[in-house]
């Protein structure tokens, strides 16, 4: 049944709306191309209206993604990218920039109230083994045995943050008072790491014998990755309190009982 933002029961008329929507991972935006540009548009449209009729709070989870393959390091909120429209990777890049636009289109055109958050590398349990991004990726391989597949030189980095800062990112920016502009902040952990030390330490903390193997770089994967989150602190004063080794430490038993779960 089409989603009709009209039809929300008025006993329960919401006063945030979060928009989370959308694959996150490389295999599940390339398995569902239509959907995740559906759901960057259509999707954001509709939640976008529904907030509007309540008066509601609207945050918008964005990601790094929309940085592309990045000319400066860190990244700053104000840098507007550097994406190819039209390759593999677009349908999610492409998706989470219009619903970024569109969100800024209805705070202007309404004076609603619209957030971003830019998140980076989320991590935590829960997460699929067949993700197919780095960390559970290497863990589920470290945990079977299997050589831990790296794309490209290892030299390609990454900023990981652990699920428990992202959401008290979250929780920040729609906990944040109302203003006349447009909030819109990185939420990230500063601290790059090569995607070859991360192989490297999951190795170490799970005992592995694994070794690691390299394959060719998928198409626009980006080669680096780091926020610059000088304006978090300054609109929403957060940061992240938890390294990214204490949060394979806590994220790590989770992925083994999957393994062994099978």
């Amino acid at each position: 049944m089409r989603f009709n933002p009209y039809r929300t029961p008025p006993e329960f008329p919401p006063d945030y709306v979060v928009n989370m929507a959308s694959p996150a991972s490389p295999v599940d935006y390339a398995r569902l191309p239509i959907e995740t540009l559906r759901v960057g548009s259509t999707g954001t449209f509709n939640l976008l209206d529904l907030a509007r009729k309540h008066d509601a709070v609207f945050l918008l989870a964005s990601t790094s993604e929309v940085y592309g393959e990045p000319l400066i390091s860190p990244q700053k909120e104000d840098y507007c990218g550097n994406v190819n429209p039209v390759g593999p990777r677009s349908v999610y890049d492409e998706a989470k920039r219009f619903s970024e636009a569109l969100s800024a289109a209805y705070h202007r055109a309404y004076g609603m109230d619209t957030r971003i958050v830019r998140l980076f590398n989320t991590f935590g349990t829960r997460m699929k083994l067949n993700d197919g991004r780095a960390i559970p990726n290497f863990a589920a391989q470290a945990f079977r045995g299997e050589p831990l597949t790296i794309y490209g030189d290892g030299t390609q980095t990454r900023s990981f943050t652990y699920v428990d800062d992202t959401i008290d990112g979250i929780f920040r920016m729609m906990n944040l008072k109302a203003g006349s502009d447009l909030p819109l902040v990185n939420i990230g952990n500063p601290d790059e790491v090569p995607i070859l030390q991360v192989a490297d330490e999951i190795i170490e903390l799970t005992n592995s014998k694994s070794e690691v193997v390299f394959k060719p770089l998928p198409e626009d994967d980006p080669t680096r990755r780091k926020p610059d989150i000088t304006k978090a602190w300054d609109t929403i004063r957060w940061k992240p309190r938890i390294s990214r080794k204490e949060g394979l430490k806590r994220t790590l038993p989770y992925f083994e009982e999957m393994v062994r779960l099978g």
